[in-house]
């Protein structure tokens, strides 16, 4: 087996889905960021693509003439192994992935790769937990799904709210995300997909806690808050049953410095009720078109995957991410902001989580490990150098 620091590897870092819309934004990051050292190579199905891909980053930094393309399809078996092979780490945009994700999870866990990824779909995380993570473990690979905005602020958000809480005590963290940005075709065809597939991932989340090891002496959870005021923020908290929630859940069970009794829970932020009264409906109206094929179909055709708001618009765009954080007779308030979400920053948190684990010291772990236990201060001081803010407004 080749070991971590890269021996028997043509690159550090392999791009998969390097020509989609997420992609090529994670691309023109790298090609703008990743040190003169790094070996990195783009990879996709159409060479076609990628040489076109390539061309147009070499038209900004000439070094990128000669960067390498890998051929690659999500649903070969065979084509994933060698791709996995020839890396120390892949960073995978290619889903959604429920449906295109595992061949890559299984050959990376096989292979003693490294492997980030993008998704917001809890089936998929679960499913690879189940499927891949013992594997991930024996040949020390490090699977860190959700490494875009989903859940990066959110998982690194509490982590950096936590360390400024005392220690050895009961903590409880309070998030709320605000944005004003725009999402891509990718990006509504996952989220169409999860909420289609409720039973599936139902099944999943049982069938993992089948597996996962019970955490004795201790308590991590991430209830569902009720709507309400949140007199902290200044706005009308609504609950968000997404992804995040249990990464950052996941990331307090796995690490002490959580506390032993520790409680996440995840708010939508809206300043005006009827907004709040109005996003609540619509997100209702969409989870029940989701149920329906047909209609969940007409709905993923109106807007393509490869699609996404233009540059001017991404930005405008900006997120934050508040949190409240409790324990020990201290509150804590500290925030998390910057650019387009979805798309620039999330390229961004993508490529830094892949430079990440290529290149910096980090903490001994393997298998399926969140963002937080896997990378924690070294991401957040990479990010926070590349112009995402974490800073703590207030304590008492």
């Amino acid at each position: 087996m080749e070991t971590r620091d890269g021996t028997g590897r043509t690159y550090d870092v392999v791009l998969f889905g390097a020509t989609g819309f997420v992609g090529e934004l994670t691309a023109r990051y790298l090609a703008a960021h990743a040190p003169t050292t790094c070996r990195w190579a783009l990879a996709g199905r159409s060479r076609e693509r990628l040489e076109a891909l390539r061309d147009r980053l070499a038209a900004e930094h000439p070094r990128c003439a000669d960067l390498p393309l890998v051929t690659a399809d999500a649903t070969d078996a065979g084509s994933m192994r060698e791709l996995a092979a020839s890396s120390r780490v892949v960073a995978s945009t290619v889903g959604p992935y429920v449906w295109y994700g595992e061949p890559l999870v299984a050959a990376c866990a096989e292979a003693g790769t490294d492997y980030v990824d993008l998704t917001g779909e809890p089936e998929f995380v679960d499913l690879m937990y189940v499927r891949h993570d013992a594997r991930a473990r024996e040949t020390g690979a490090r699977i860190v799904h959700a490494c875009g905005f989903d859940s990066v602020p959110h998982d690194l958000g509490v982590y950096f709210t936590v360390t400024r809480l005392p220690e050895g005590v009961p903590l409880a963290v309070d998030g709320f995300v605000r944005s004003n940005a725009f999402f891509s075709g990718g990006t509504f065809a996952s989220a169409m997909t999860a909420m289609g597939r409720g039973r599936q991932t139902l099944r999943a989340a049982r069938e993992r806690r089948l597996h996962e090891p019970r955490l004795v002496g201790r308590r991590a959870r991430a209830p569902l808050g009720a709507p309400r005021f949140s007199r902290e923020t200044g706005t009308w908290a609504l609950p968000l049953p997404t992804l995040d929630a249990g990464v950052v859940a996941r990331s307090a069970a796995a690490l002490p410095r959580y506390g032993p009794d520790f409680r996440y829970r995840h708010y939508a932020a809206v300043r005006a009720l009827p907004m709040a009264v109005g996003g609540t409906a619509a997100m209702g109206a969409l989870f029940a078109l989701a149920q329906v094929p047909p209609a969940r179909r007409w709905l993923m055709d109106r807007y393509e995957a490869g699609q996404g708001p233009d540059e001017e618009r991404r930005a405008r765009s900006w997120f934050t991410v508040r949190f409240v954080g409790e324990g020990g007779g201290r509150r804590v308030f500290t925030e998390v902001s910057g650019g387009d979400p979805g798309y620039d920053e999330t390229a961004k948190m993508l490529a830094e989580s892949a430079l990440c684990l290529a290149f910096d010291p980090l903490p001994e772990t393997a298998g399926q490990v969140t963002t937080a236990v896997a990378m924690g201060d070294a991401l957040l001081e990479r990010l926070s150098r590349s112009g995402i803010r974490f800073r703590v407004a207030d304590s008492r």
